[in-house]
């Protein structure tokens, strides 16, 4: 570090720790006029900070930021991903239970969609998960109107572009027909807005239902909609391989939480419950019936997904 490099980080990435807003968001919250440092606000977020300064962000002063937590939810339909929407439309912050603290979402899904939606309390976390070079693979059970022949298929496979928007190869598999849908399992690292819907529309092919079922080495298993739980710490840094800026994740001792959000979602048809791999001897695995241990279910893509993958514990 040569002299004139400024000590400290961007206001934004200090804010953004802070659990405020994402680093994005805190730039225009800057560029708003809603941010003071020592009593003057300031309007660019070119700017960095010691640790010694007096924030204020829209009037009030900047908490210390606390320990990076990682929740998994369950989105139902029907929710928009967003904290405040034009249309006052229900939003998956306004459902979280009260007893959580302020949250963003890692990436989105979208109001008809459902399934794993990961939460965390730490905004550089967010980024982090976020960043293509992550690369974690996402995992989605999806339902088309009819069916989908394997030339068109392999479309997805090869990579398409819709519109002008081109969308990188997809892992697809054809899984069942059942009546008049056919279920798709398909599996994707990029995430772009809407992707899989904008996907099969240029097959020809409708999507009726979404469930994204994992989410790198995060799985949606049996935990319900509207129902939240958070990722143990020695998980968290197993997983994520966090570096010395999430530090704190080891300095502040909380047991997972799991918390119920109204009434369990009435029982699915068995078609159309996602699928399980099998374990048996001739995998490595344990016989059928031997107890399991937390977090040790197949990711599907073993050594691609960015950590060891996981089992949530199964209900007696």
């Amino acid at each position: 570090m040569t002299k004139d490099t400024p000590t400290g980080d961007r206001i934004a990435k200090v804010l953004s720790r802070a659990g405020v807003a994402s680093r994005r968001e805190a730039e225009r919250m800057i560029e708003d006029g809603r941010v003071s440092v020592n009593g003057k606000v300031i309007t660019s977020p070119a700017l960095n900070i010691t640790g010694s300064e007096r924030i204020v962000v829209d009037g009030k002063p900047l908490q210390a930021a606390e320990p990076a937590r990682l929740w998994l939810y369950h989105k139902p339909t029907g929710l928009v991903t967003t904290e405040r929407d034009e249309k006052d439309r229900p939003t998956v912050f306004g459902s979280l239970p009260e007893d959580m603290p302020r949250v963003m979402s890692v990436g989105r899904l979208d109001l008809n969609s459902e399934g794993l939606l990961l939460l965390t309390n730490d905004g550089e976390l967010k980024r982090k998960l976020e960043l293509p070079s992550t690369g974690w693979l996402r995992k989605y059970r999806v339902r088309i109107k009819g069916t989908a022949s394997e030339a068109s298929l392999d479309l997805l496979r090869q990579g398409i572009e819709v519109d002008g928007v081109q969308y990188q190869p997809m892992i697809v598999n054809f899984d069942r027909q059942v009546g008049a849908n056919a279920w798709l399992t398909i599996s994707l690292r990029e995430g772009k807005n809407r992707e899989i819907r904008r996907a099969m529309e240029g097959i020809g092919a409708i999507v009726n239902r979404l469930i994204r079922v994992s989410y790198g080495p995060f799985q949606l298993g049996n935990l319900k909609p509207g129902e939240v739980e958070e990722i143990r710490r020695r998980v968290l840094r197993d997983q994520l391989g966090l570096d010395a800026e999430m530090e704190p994740l080891g300095t502040a001792k909380a047991k997972p939480s799991r918390t119920r959000k109204g009434d369990a979602k009435p029982a699915r048809a068995p078609s159309e419950r996602p699928q399980r791999t099998a374990r048996g001897p001739a995998g490595g695995g344990k016989p059928e019936g031997a107890p399991r241990k937390p977090f040790a279910r197949p990711s599907g893509e073993p050594g691609k997904d960015g950590g060891k993958p996981l089992r949530r514990p199964r209900k007696p």
